[in-house]
């Protein structure tokens, strides 16, 4: 789960965990699944304002529910990604995410809001364990993207590497199932993308916040575990995760008001339609 600000990753553990639905794989032969399957529900997610914050806020958000298995765009349980490479124990795909904006936080008073960012890189994805019947998934994932902000006047932010290990279980039949998905890593973040969120200028500083110049380097750990179930025609799915700064390269900054804490959410969707065509699908 990358670093970010009210980061959309809260908001994706849901989104993209309702591409979880329908795995399905037996021993010896994939099953046939829609090319798409689109859905729409709602949801609740928890979480600070940004890494580091001790301020959180509970929103509603849409859950919107979409499943595509196409050859070279996909869209499943690692969110939507371009494939650019495939080999039976290694993927390199295009990876794009973002974050929110933070505005009117207390310990940032008087400095600029933190814009929202649009994230893009590249993800590579090792298989590195499967069961015989498939139902146990190991996996070494690494996103790396560069961040830009969005507005009138877009300016890049840094960019980060957030390698993880992956540990998908799905009770059989995988079809019907509940899945557990269990991911823990470490992030590291170039200093241009900690200075933007966690450097304070002299201009800004003041008896209680004094300047401050974030570093590059190691940005924590998260560890995140989730739950979903696909019925026939809704999905249900939740997450909690839990983020350490402890011994992060910015840890010191004012900015950083607490090194621990917990997120999570809960989201249902219902399943509105999908197409008639079918293909083989591991997923």
């Amino acid at each position: 789960m990358p670093i970010g600000t009210r980061r959309l990753d809260a908001r994706r553990a849901l989104l993209t965990a309702a591409a979880c639905a329908q795995c399905a794989l037996s021993a010896a032969q994939a099953d046939e699944r829609p090319v798409w399957e689109l859905g729409l529900g709602i949801g609740l997610v928890a979480f600070n304002d940004y890494r580091g914050a001790d301020t959180a806020h509970a929103f509603p958000v849409p859950v919107p529910y979409f499943v595509y298995r196409g050859h070279f765009l996909k869209a499943d349980r690692n969110g939507t990604r371009a494939q650019f490479f495939s080999a039976p124990r290694v993927e390199f795909n295009l990876s794009i995410s973002g974050t929110t904006p933070v505005r009117d936080n207390s310990t940032r008073a008087g400095m600029p809001d933190l814009k929202p960012t649009l994230e893009f890189g590249g993800a590579l994805e090792v298989h590195m364990w499967r069961s015989a019947d498939r139902r146990l998934k190991l996996d070494l994932r690494v996103p790396a993207r560069a961040a830009a902000t969005v507005e009138s006047s877009p300016h890049m932010v840094g960019a980060y590497v957030a390698p993880q290990v992956s540990l998908d279980i799905e009770q059989l039949p995988k079809a019907e199932g509940w899945k557990l998905g269990l991911l823990a890593g470490p992030l590291f973040a170039t200093q241009r993308y900690n200075a933007y969120l966690y450097s304070v200028a002299p201009q800004y500083a003041t008896p209680w916040r004094p300047a401050y110049d974030a570093s590059g380097g190691y940005a924590g750990t998260q560890t995140l575990v989730s739950l979903t179930r696909r019925f026939p025609r809704f999905w249900l799915g939740a997450y909690v995760r839990y983020d350490t700064l402890a011994g992060a390269s910015f840890a010191a900054s004012p900015l950083v008001t607490k090194n621990s804490y917990w997120a999570g959410g809960f989201g249902f969707a219902w399943v509105i339609s999908q197409s008639s065509h079918l293909i083989p699908s591991d997923d």
